[in-house]
């Protein structure tokens, strides 16, 4: 029932999560934070099994630091998101498979802005716009009708309270509010919470 959304601009990458925190049919919290700071303009937003997601994504971030101390740079979003394919390939064939979806939203002083999109099974895509979760029978939608190249932040941020929205209105669990975040070439910035207009 988790949601991830990511939206690519000219010049960052707006990422989006749900709150909550549940299993089966128990809400156990809404404050849950599931995007994790993998380097300085490198974030990975995971949804799935509660332990896999953060598991997983605590060695990710951990393995990248470790990159970064013994070569003295870090990796590039595009080298980062290879290094977590392979990881989470090379774990779905063992004992032990780790059942997580992920949104890696990053920035490159290259290669600019990049948002890779990647399910449990390992496999792995750029593009300009992304929806993990139930969300995303309704979001895509939108998101093909009202994206568009080059937008700026209040352009993006614009979109996805429309998405939002829509999930509120559409669907029947309740995701009261999204956290958001925007990585750009000045870093990772919290940008306030979301919580969906009342439907009228």
């Amino acid at each position: 029932m988790e949601c991830l959304i990511g939206i690519q601009g000219e010049d960052f990458v707006l990422v989006a999560s749900d709150m909550v925190s549940a299993r089966s049919i128990v809400t156990m919290k809404r404050d849950q934070d599931k995007m994790f700071k993998l380097s300085d303009k490198l974030l990975m937003l995971v949804s799935g099994e509660s332990g896999d997601t953060v598991q997983f994504a605590e060695y990710i971030s951990k393995n990248i630091q470790l990159y970064k101390m013994r070569n003295g740079y870090g990796l590039s979003p595009s080298a980062a998101a290879n290094f977590t394919r392979r990881n989470l390939a090379d774990y779905l064939r063992s004992n032990t498979p780790y059942s997580v979806n992920m949104l890696i939203a990053g920035h490159d002083d290259t290669e600019g802005p990049s948002l890779f999109y990647m399910d449990y099974l390992a496999s792995l895509v750029k593009i300009p716009f992304a929806v993990h979760g139930y969300g995303s029978f309704f979001t895509l939608s939108v998101m093909d009708r009202y994206y568009k190249e080059g937008m700026t932040k209040e352009e993006a941020v614009k979109l996805l309270h429309q998405c939002v929205d829509e999930i509120n209105k559409r669907f029947f669990v309740n995701l009261p509010a999204f956290k958001v975040r925007v990585v750009s070439k000045d870093g990772v910035e919290d940008l306030p919470d979301i919580k969906p207009t009342p439907a009228s």
